[in-house]
C-alpha cells in the first residue's frame, strides 16, 4: 500500500470529499427547490450538473475516476435502465453519462430536508416498497406514462447495494413495467462497489468500470423472461469487470 493510500491518509481525502459534497447537495438542493416552478426537464439539467461536480469531487479528493463502455447502447428514443447496485456511486454519477433520467425509490427518501425535497421535484416515482401489489401498480401506471412521454426511466433491480462478489435475485417490478408498456430494458453493469463500498466511509482510489449493455427487446415477452436476460447479462458483465482483490475492503 502506498503512502497515499494508507488509511489514515484515505480517511482524511474522503473526509475532505465528504465536507464538499455535503456543500455541493446544499447549494443544487436548494437550487431546485427554490427553481420549483421551472419545468422538471430544465430541474433535471441541474441535477446533471450536480452528478458532474460529484464526479470531480471524487476525482480531486478520493482519486476515483471511471470509464464507461457501451456508450452507443444509449441510443434509442427512450427505454429503462436496470443497473447493478452495489454502492451509493451510482445513484450520484449515473446522471452525468446517460440521458436524462427519472428515478424509481422508496418514498421515505423525500422526506429528507433539501436533498429528498429536491429529489422530489426531479419528477420520480417515489413507491411505498412495503406496499406490495399497490406498489407494483404505481409503478406500472406511472412508468408507463413517463415512458409514453419519452421520459426514460432508471431502477435498481437488486433493490437495495450488493456488496462485491455477492448477487441477489432480482426483483421483477423493472421488467414488468418493460412487459406492460413495451419499451426496451439497457442494462448497466459496474464495479463501484470495490472503490465506494457501501457503509464504508473511505473511498479507495482507482477507476471505476461501467458497461452499457444492448437493448434487451420486451415486446412479446414475459418479465420473469426479461428479468432472466437482464440478470444473466448484468451478472456475467460482473464476472468479466471484477477484480476479487478489491472485495472485502473497509
Amino acid at each position: 500500500m502506498s503512502v497515499m493510500e494508507s488509511k489514515p491518509v484515505l480517511v482524511v481525502r474522503s473526509l475532505l470529499f465528504w465536507v464538499f459534497f455535503t456543500f455541493n447537495v446544499l447549494v443544487f438542493g436548494l437550487l431546485i427547490v427554490f427553481l420549483f416552478f421551472t419545468s422538471s426537464s430544465f430541474r433535471l439539467k441541474i441535477a446533471r450538473l450536480w452528478s458532474n461536480i460529484n464526479n470531480l469531487l471524487l476525482k480531486i479528493f478520493c482519486g476515483i475516476d471511471f470509464k464507461v463502455a457501451g456508450r452507443e447502447n444509449l441510443n434509442v428514443k427512450t427505454a429503462i435502465i436496470l443497473s447493478k447496485h452495489q454502492s451509493t456511486w451510482e445513484t450520484l454519477a449515473l446522471h452525468s453519462f446517460t440521458p436524462y433520467v427519472h428515478w424509481v425509490f422508496k418514498r421515505e427518501l423525500m422526506y429528507i430536508p433539501i436533498f429528498g425535497w429536491a429529489l422530489a421535484l426531479t419528477d420520480p416515482i417515489g413507491i411505498n416498497r412495503g406496499a406490495g401489489r399497490v406498489a407494483i401498480k404505481q409503478l406500472i401506471t406511472q412508468g408507463k406514462q413517463k415512458l409514453d412521454d419519452g421520459k426514460w426511466m432508471v431502477l435498481f433491480p437488486e433493490g437495495t447495494r450488493t456488496v462485491p462478489g455477492k448477487t441477489k435475485k432480482y426483483k421483477i417490478g423493472g421488467a414488468l413495467l418493460a412487459e406492460k408498456s413495451g419499451y426496451p430494458i439497457i442494462p448497466i453493469a459496474h464495479n463501484a462497489g470495490e472503490f465506494w463500498p457501501r457503509h464504508s466511509f473511505i473511498k479507495w482510489p482507482g477507476t471505476i468500470s461501467v458497461v452499457i449493455g444492448p437493448a434487451i427487446e420486451s415486446k412479446g415477452r414475459s418479465a420473469d423472461e426479461i428479468n432472466k436476460e437482464v440478470f444473466d447479462w448484468i451478472e456475467g458483465t460482473m464476472q468479466e469487470i471484477s477484480d476479487e482483490s478489491h472485495w472485502n475492503r473497509a
